[in-house]
């Protein structure tokens, strides 16, 4: 079975950027829509991106449009969330997840998550 691991959370300061990656271990993504998504405690997790397979047509939440950008190495298995000018509001634990279909992403039909990664936009 796959297992999603993500890595490059930590503490920013607000207007920083990071970047997030998410590998396969155990297996490779193959053809999976890649997804992320975050939660804070006491609320829903919420979808912030996804993309297929190959790349085209990515998702962003308006939360984060303009700001973040998902991206997907399938010969590495591995996917990718570049996070700019990061607001306060963007903490949170960040989940990878990989799902037959984009569509799958957004309607929440999830094959694999990740462990998740903290990020934390503080001053």
């Amino acid at each position: 079975q796959v297992q999603l691991v993500e890595s490059g959370g930590g503490l920013v300061a607000p207007g920083a950027s990071l970047r997030l990656s998410c590998t396969a271990s155990g297996g490779t993504l193959g053809r999976s829509a890649m997804g992320w998504f975050r939660q804070v405690p006491g609320k829903e997790r919420e979808i912030v991106a996804a993309v297929a397979w190959h790349g085209a047509a990515p998702y962003h939440a308006d939360a984060v449009k303009g700001r973040f950008s998902i991206s997907v190495d399938s010969a590495q298995s591995a996917a990718y969330l570049q996070m700019n000018n990061l607001k306060r509001e963007d903490t949170a634990v960040y989940f990878c997840a990989a799902a037959q279909a984009i569509a799958n992403i957004r309607d929440r039909e999830i094959k694999d998550w990740g462990q998740g990664a903290q990020v934390t936009v503080s001053s």
